[in-house]
């Protein structure tokens, strides 16, 4: 299987070079996953030191497949609301499924919001098998054979998707790419649905609100921004996000964040 490198992670808000082995790659899907999946990672590590890492997740789902110190979990995490914070230590293994907005629906077969800010063994969705293809994808030795193994076990759960489930989808990557989309009212008129029906939609299949993706998606470009060779004003990036004013921009910041924009960009600045 020929695998094409993903794009860089978006928003990462603090990941400082650690003491000691770290590998990590970021992959596209292949054609079967492509409608669900946005990209596979696989990440080990042998640290003389804790690493901590933080990042603003992006409103969608993952498969995350873990190893370490002997414990293995195959779980299914929904949308983070809040930034995620992360400390690695020791030695250890992952590989992911990033899947696009929407998409993972098929697997949990709930609503999608009753699993934001949570997470739940994928035994539980797909059965006893899991545990069998956990081992497997963590015990072989390149990326590749990873995918194939993902690939094989997650195309005939997830397909086929019903059109409005992929309308919803591109929606959210809309949302993520068009800046004239800033308010409710513009997702509504792009959508075509009025925001009660937007809001069911969202609850069902994406785990947060349409507000709470607009919001996401403003401060991911927020911190690009901010970290930046050249950050604008804090007004006139507020202006350009859609915000009434600069105080506003600066409380959903650190609320979301856990800092405030100058802040964060003192701390980003000291890191590099």
């Amino acid at each position: 299987m020929q695998l094409r490198p993903a794009a860089p992670a978006r928003g990462v808000l603090r990941a400082v070079s650690p003491q000691g082995l770290l590998e990590r790659r970021r992959v596209l899907p292949p054609p079967a996953l492509a409608p669900f999946v946005h990209h596979l990672w696989s990440l080990r590590w042998d640290l003389r030191s804790p690493l901590v890492a933080e990042a603003l997740p992006h409103p969608s789902a993952r498969i995350m497949i873990e190893e370490v110190g002997g414990v293995r979990r195959v779980e299914l995490l929904g949308v983070i609301t809040r930034r995620v914070v992360r400390q690695l230590e020791g030695k250890g293994q992952n590989f992911g499924v990033a899947f696009r907005p929407a998409m993972a629906q098929p697997l949990l077969r709930a609503l999608m919001a009753s699993l934001t800010d949570r997470a739940m063994p994928l035994a539980r969705a797909l059965g006893p098998d899991v545990a069998r293809w956990g081992r497997d994808i963590l015990a072989a030795d390149d990326l590749a054979t990873k995918v194939g193994l993902a690939t094989d076990f997650l195309a005939p759960c997830l397909g086929p998707v019903r059109a409005r489930v992929v309308r919803l989808r591109d929606l959210v990557e809309r949302i993520a790419a068009d800046r004239s989309l800033l308010r409710l009212d513009d997702v509504c008129e792009a959508s075509g649905l009025d925001a009660r029906a937007l809001q069911r939609a969202f609850n069902r299949y994406v785990g947060v609100s349409p507000k709470s993706v607009l919001q996401r998606y403003r401060l991911l470009e927020a911190s690009e921004q901010l970290c930046s060779t050249t950050p604008p004003s804090l007004a006139a990036l507020a202006a350009s996000l859609g915000y009434a004013d600069q105080a506003h921009f600066a409380r959903d910041f650190k609320l979301m964040v856990g800092r405030s924009p100058g802040a964060f960009v003192r701390g980003w600045r000291a890191s590099e």
